[in-house]
């Protein structure tokens, strides 16, 4: 990868940040289900998260692949983005289809961590993946939009200000396309939550501050729609992108985590006189887990080059998290592995992320579903659906 797109100076310096939350800062959160505060603010503060906001508006101006960096550098370090890099990818629907007006008034509070916009409302129980068949509907009435609805494993909403909420405006039967007929709201969470907006937290197997979201004829101000209504979906397929080549970034830094992790036990690990780094058997999967993380790397950088470029990615952005989420899942089994009984101990941080890392083979979509895309997209085979 070439030295401009590596940011080396921002990886150095994000390593550097992430020294100060070592092992035990996560395993304390984990295991008392706690949002790590502390370590968000941190980003915040040195500008990490507002690197992809133009510098007009007080961002660093950078492009997804410094936020790539950012994002991979933490994961390796062994702590947990997906506390804060929804602000990240959200930036985009904001960045390409939001008002002047509403970048003036939001986007600067953002970068300065005044505002936190780390929701995005998508998923319902009925729908799933199939984004088309939302429920949660919006209707003009005056100046404002009344929804109602309902969402489910939506992240942050607990300690975000700000989130992005698609809505459907017009109802399916109604359109021509399945996939018009949907609007992105910007809604204030500090004024919905109790006014129309009760949040339920889902309780899950990791710590990802997950939540339920019922909307009951919720205001939300006219001026908050982003970009055309009607036109939504086409308006979060650049956040989902940006989304999916960030989580990818994700997890090539989980991959090469449970690589170090793995290679610095089984040269210290003693069994039988020997190290068991000396066994073959120990090497291998070791060695193939490099490679393979290697080969998805590159698939990331090109993902993300195309999207810096604004060339189309959707393809590429979908092969990109799927390669890298498969490599970490299997770096991660690999490093269990090599553990034996020891990797689950949590003061080893292995379970921890091994737990953490499984959640991308399913979110923010499945692996089925991008072999999917592939199959009739790219490849020109029948919808089987």
């Amino acid at each position: 990868m070439p030295d401009d797109r590596n940011h080396t100076d921002v990886r150095d310096a994000v390593a550097r940040l992430c020294a100060d939350f070592p092992g035990e800062y996560w395993r304390d959160k984990d295991r008392q289900k706690q949002y790590p505060v502390e370590f968000v603010e941190a980003l915040t503060e040195g500008g990490y998260l507002s690197v992809l906001i133009p510098e007009e508006y007080g961002g660093a101006g950078m492009d997804i692949a410094a936020a790539c960096a950012i994002l991979e550098e933490i994961q390796r370090s062994g702590a947990n983005s997906g506390a804060c890099h929804a602000q990240m990818y959200t930036m985009g629907t904001l960045l390409r289809h939001g008002s002047d007006a509403q970048k003036r008034q939001y986007l600067p509070d953002i970068a300065g961590g005044k505002l936190r916009l780390q929701a995005f409302g998508v998923t319902e129980p009925s729908s799933g993946t199939d984004t088309t068949r939302i429920k949660t509907k919006a209707v003009r009435d005056g100046d404002d939009y009344i929804v109602s609805g309902q969402k489910v494993f939506i992240s942050r909403v607990e300690h975000s200000d700000l989130m992005l909420l698609l809505v459907r405006t017009t109802a399916r039967d109604k359109v021509e396309k399945p996939t018009q007929g949907m609007s992105v709201l910007l809604v204030d969470l500090r004024e919905a939550i109790g006014n129309g907006l009760t949040v339920r937290p889902l309780e899950t197997m990791i710590n990802h501050a997950t939540t339920e979201l019922f909307f009951d004829a919720l205001r939300v101000p006219a001026e908050n729609l982003i970009g055309e209504e009607g036109k939504g979906f086409g308006y979060i397929l650049d956040s989902m992108n940006a989304e999916r080549i960030l989580i990818a970034a994700e997890c090539i830094g989980d991959a090469r985590w449970f690589i170090d992790k793995a290679s610095a036990y089984a040269k210290q690990r003693e069994v039988f006189g020997r190290p068991i780094g000396k066994n073959q058997a120990v090497q291998f999967p070791i060695a193939r887990a490099y490679v393979q993380t290697e080969a998805a790397a590159h698939m990331v950088v090109s993902a993300s080059e195309l999207f810096d470029a604004a060339q189309a990615c959707g393809s590429e952005a979908n092969m990109a998290k799927l390669l890298a989420s498969e490599v970490s899942w299997a770096a991660a089994d690999m490093c269990l592995q090599t553990h034996g009984g020891y990797g689950f101990a949590t003061e080893y941080d292995v379970e921890r992320k091994f737990r953490e890392t499984r959640l991308y083979q399913v979110a923010p979509i499945s692996t089925n579903l991008i072999l999917s895309h592939i199959a009739t997209h790219i490849l020109g085979l029948p919808k089987s659906f």
